[in-house]
């Protein structure tokens, strides 16, 4: 009887087991309902899956993997999931640090040659953290005359590094995202294993977790079969979108949603001897000033629906992905899509929404009403000196926006986001702002007009500009009342003025900030969101 009783005790256990993890038929549909419009004739679409606990749930695929060859995505259809990869690589430096074969609080001089004097300030554990003050890839090099569709490499960055003389800021004083710190991560396993990063991570990492259609591509342009072919959506349809860019490290990584589940899983099932790596992976440590930075090694992690969520997302080409884990859950979504306008990390979170029956809207707000005056005031313009950062805030009814993110009213002066899992705030005091994010430290901004850039002023700023650390030059000149800025390979951009000897333009320059000695200007610090105050001196 005993026996009896404990068979049927397991078969219930396995029973209830398995019932609480399928999805409803309304989930169910309601998940698939997400993605239906990808299948549409001629529409590129992605892989999605959902695991709880043991099992997969959901796992489907949509539209198109060739437009060309009108190919349809499947299930193992393998995608470039683009920064997703930076998880990896630091997972790849995790083992080698609980190997002993090195630290992450070592200095990255100890690794990486021909550093200016902040490599022996910078360690591992910054770049992990996107705290290290690098100057970022693709915004350097979009000052130094790279476009979109030049191919970029490690290579070209470890040269391109050699010659910065400054950083962004004080190592671990800030978050901003940093590709260059990556890259530099697979330099560093490199030099360690003496084993290419590809090799290493494919033996030490990929393997171990099952990941057996997984592989990092150094080469842009090498045929593997089975890899969905990447599109960029305009208003007159899809456009082939290459993606050039030939790094390791940061990104590159391909791979399919059932590899993903495999990796995901580990943050609340780990394999044997994979714990320890995981449990480490998730290490949050703040800034300098103690502020909370939600970046750990390679992933955020923070709430949703106040449940504690592991993610990251990824876009290169025409590819987005996002990979979210919730571990006290056991639940884990990946996402992974080949074209530009596929809103991967907001389905994630509707998906989380289904499966948890939230919504994404911060029902907890207890909400103040301010007046329309009020209210209008606090549209405009907003600059941060330290940050090289703007904001333009507009209103609607009691919403305040800064571009799509709303905020509503808590007091008079303070303003919270709407979203949930979003504890960013907003104050106002004085005509300033101060923004304290979710994550990183507070933004302070003062509200400001723009001014009208004056021929007198036009003729002090036109001559060349040279950045000896990107060895490149721009010449600002005055044509038919307009200003521009001129590069050989970017051709003209034109400038406006926001303050005196503040101006502003298109990318790659952003915001150019003259240095004036006894009524002489001296040169320009160019700053483009990832690159901030590079050094360009006045030769003519």
């Amino acid at each position: 009887m005993k026996l009896f009783s404990k068979l049927l005790f397991g078969l219930a256990f396995i029973f209830c087991t398995w019932v609480s993890a399928q999805l409803s038929e309304e989930q169910w549909a309601n998940i698939d309902s997400l993605f239906l419009q990808w299948n549409k004739p001629n529409h590129p679409g992605g892989s999605i899956a959902i695991m709880q606990g043991n099992d997969v749930v959901f796992s489907q695929a949509y539209g198109l993997a060739s437009m060309e060859y009108l190919v349809p995505n499947t299930t193992g259809t393998r995608f470039n999931v683009a920064s997703v990869s930076k998880q990896f690589s630091a997972l790849g430096i995790v083992k080698l640090h609980l190997a002993g074969k090195l630290s992450i609080d070592d200095t990255i001089d100890q690794y990486i040659d021909g550093l200016a004097p902040f490599g022996s300030e910078i360690t591992i554990r910054h770049m992990l953290h996107h705290t290290s003050g690098l100057r970022s890839l693709h915004a350097l090099f979009g000052l130094a005359g790279w476009r979109g569709d030049d191919a970029r490499t490690n290579a070209d960055l470890d040269r391109i590094m050699t010659k910065q003389s400054e950083l962004n800021f004080e190592p671990g004083s800030e978050y901003m995202y940093c590709n260059t710190g990556f890259m530099f991560l697979a330099n560093i396993i490199e030099k360690v294993t003496s084993d290419s990063f590809v090799d290493y991570m494919r033996k030490e990492v990929f393997i171990p977790l099952g990941m057996n259609d997984t592989y990092v591509e150094p080469d842009y342009d090498r045929i593997v079969p089975n890899n969905a072919t990447s599109y960029n959506q305009t208003l007159d349809g899809f456009v082939r979108l290459v993606e050039y860019w030939g790094y390791v490290g940061s990104g590159n990584m391909h791979t399919t949603t059932d590899d993903l589940l495999k990796y995901l899983k580990n943050y609340y099932a780990p394999l044997p001897g994979w714990k320890t790596a995981f449990d480490a992976m998730q290490t949050l440590d703040p800034l300098n000033d103690g502020s909370f930075n939600k970046y750990a090694f390679g992933v955020n992690v923070d709430k949703l629906f106040d449940k504690k969520r592991v993610s990251h997302g990824g876009s290169i080409g025409g590819f987005r992905s996002n990979v979210a884990v919730f571990p006290n859950e056991r639940t884990s979504i990946a996402i992974i899509t080949n074209f530009s306008s596929s809103g991967a990390g907001l389905k994630s979170n509707q998906i989380a929404e289904i499966l948890f029956g939230e919504t994404l809207q911060n029902k907890d707000l207890k909400i103040v009403k301010v007046s329309k005056k009020k209210m209008e005031s606090y549209a405009g313009t907003y600059w941060d000196d330290e940050t090289y950062s703007q904001r333009m805030l507009t209103t609607g009814g009691d919403t305040l926006y800064i571009g799509r993110n709303a905020f509503l009213p808590v007091q008079d002066d303070e303003f919270v986001a709407v979203q949930s899992g979003d504890a960013t705030k907003i104050e106002f005091e004085n005509g300033g702002m101060t923004i304290y994010p979710d994550s990183g430290k507070p933004m302070v901004f003062s509200k400001f007009e723009e001014e009208e850039l004056t021929k007198s002023l036009a003729k002090e700023y036109m001559g060349t500009y040279y950045s000896p650390e990107i060895q490149t030059a721009y010449t600002i000149h005055y044509e038919d009342g307009q200003f521009y800025a001129h590069h050989i390979r970017h051709g003209k951009i034109r400038l406006e003025q926001k303050k005196k000897d503040l101006l502003e333009g298109n990318y790659p320059l952003s915001y150019l900030k003259f240095k004036t000695e006894n009524g002489e200007i001296k040169g320009v610090w160019i700053s483009n969101g990832r690159v901030r105050n590079l050094w360009f001196i006045k030769t003519k």
